[in-house]
């Protein structure tokens, strides 16, 4: 069972849509006491980060989201939801994270190419992890976004992109899980890495 996290600002139904089509078991969890009784947890997200964040403290979700991911959970954070794994992101000021990850969320250098980064790019990665289990190195996914995270520790990012510079597409570390793109608009590629998500081991 995945429990999808509504904070009422992300684009939860098209993820919904994606995972359904995998045939993943899903619920939707807008409270504090659902996100505990969670065994797998995917927290989508786009627009701002600051916006998002508040959203997640005012229905009270941090600290659960934070709470089960300390007893075991797998958590994979989706575009936003990517960034709000980190400490912090400077969009619009500067905004506190959920902290599970250490590093920051940056802005794409001004006289790079446009932003924001939209559009299909390809996935970099040398390495056999579970979630990019038949997804080669150099497939294409779509992104969209103007800020990307910058991880104080790069043995945490398991495939990189390039626009301008190389940047984190997907990171992991335990139960903890980011993808910068959008699977639910990859195509295949982006099934398969929700599949694989789906398929590994949470809580009983």
């Amino acid at each position: 069972m995945i429990t999808i996290i509504d904070y009422g600002g992300s684009n939860l139904r098209s993820v919904q849509k994606a995972l359904e089509s995998i045939g993943a078991r899903l619920q939707v969890a807008a409270s504090a006491e659902e996100i505990g009784r969670a065994n797998k947890l995917v927290l989508p997200g786009v627009g701002a980060f600051g916006a998002g964040m508040a959203a997640l403290r005012r229905r009270g979700l941090e600290e659960a989201i934070r709470a089960r991911v300390a007893q075991g959970v797998p958590l994979l954070g989706i575009c936003l939801g990517m960034q709000f794994l980190f400490e912090r992101s400077e969009e619009m000021g500067r905004h506190a994270g959920l902290g599970l990850l250490a590093g920051d969320v940056v802005r794409f250098p001004a006289g790079g190419p446009k932003i924001p980064h939209m559009g299909w790019n390809q996935l970099l990665h040398d390495e056999d992890h579970p979630l990019l289990r038949g997804v080669p190195s150099d497939a294409y996914t779509y992104f969209v976004h103007s800020y990307y995270c910058r991880p104080a520790d790069q043995a945490t990012v398991i495939a990189r992109a390039e626009y301008g510079l190389r940047f984190a597409a997907i990171v992991g570390r335990d139960n903890i899980y980011g993808i910068q793109f959008h699977p639910e608009k990859s195509q295949r590629v982006g099934l398969t890495i929700l599949r694989n998500f789906a398929e590994m081991d949470g809580l009983s």
